[in-house]
């Protein structure tokens, strides 16, 4: 059975004994996902509106913190995010990432795990969401996108989401200049990258991973 674990910086993060994985960083799971998808993405990237694209929606937290920087700024924010396994909602429930999101948080936090799957809805000011019910190494994406999050579980954990095949089909639907961001930085992933069509370069990761990716669409 899935375990909420409470991380370094106060904020929680679920366990899957089956893999043996955590959702986040035990250094800090708020902390590593401001580092990779807003810090070196979400500011990083330009387009305005900006469309992004996660692979992997697990506990809602990256959406939960674009949405503020959304809400607090000036571009129109589109959030497409697929998931094969949706965590349980009472579980969603329980883990206090709102806490760290500002006075809106848990009604935005709430909004967005409400939100029905497989709709846009917009959920507050400059940011509307979509979550896809599904499988993202068979089903095809529409649109095409600015900024992709890529947060699937580590190569070593669920290799099929890391294979040249599964970048080809991100490069597909990812604007030319279109930036990619994800936590792991091993070898095959950056060959990968490279492979299919993108410039790999490695940044400082949050406390406790040395490097990650940031790539752009060539």
């Amino acid at each position: 059975m899935n375990q909420i674990i409470r991380t370094s910086d106060g904020s929680d993060t679920i366990f899957v004994p089956e893999l043996n994985e955590h959702y986040h960083s035990i250094h800090g799971a708020v902390q590593e996902s401001a580092h990779i998808f807003i810090n070196c993405g979400f500011d990083f990237c330009k387009a305005d509106p900006i469309n992004i694209f996660e692979v992997g929606f697990g506990t809602g937290l990256n959406a939960l913190l674009t949405s503020i920087k959304s809400i607090n700024g000036t571009r129109e924010v589109n959030y497409t995010s697929i998931e094969k396994y949706p965590i349980d909602e009472s579980m969603v429930m329980t883990l206090n990432h709102h806490q760290y999101a500002g006075d809106s948080g848990k009604a935005i936090f709430n909004s967005i795990h409400s939100a029905e799957w497989n709709h846009s809805v917009n959920i507050c000011r400059n940011f509307n969401l979509f979550k896809i019910s599904g499988d993202f190494t068979k089903d095809i994406i529409p649109g095409n996108y600015d900024l992709i999050y890529f947060d699937a579980f580590g190569p070593d954990k669920q290799p099929e989401m890391w294979t040249k095949e599964v970048f080809g089909s991100i490069a597909s639907v990812t604007n030319k200049n279109g930036i990619l961001v994800t936590y792991s930085a091993k070898g095959e992933v950056k060959r990968n990258l490279k492979a299919s069509g993108f410039d790999v370069t490695l940044l400082p990761g949050p406390p406790g991973k040395r490097q990650i990716i940031r790539a752009v669409k060539k």
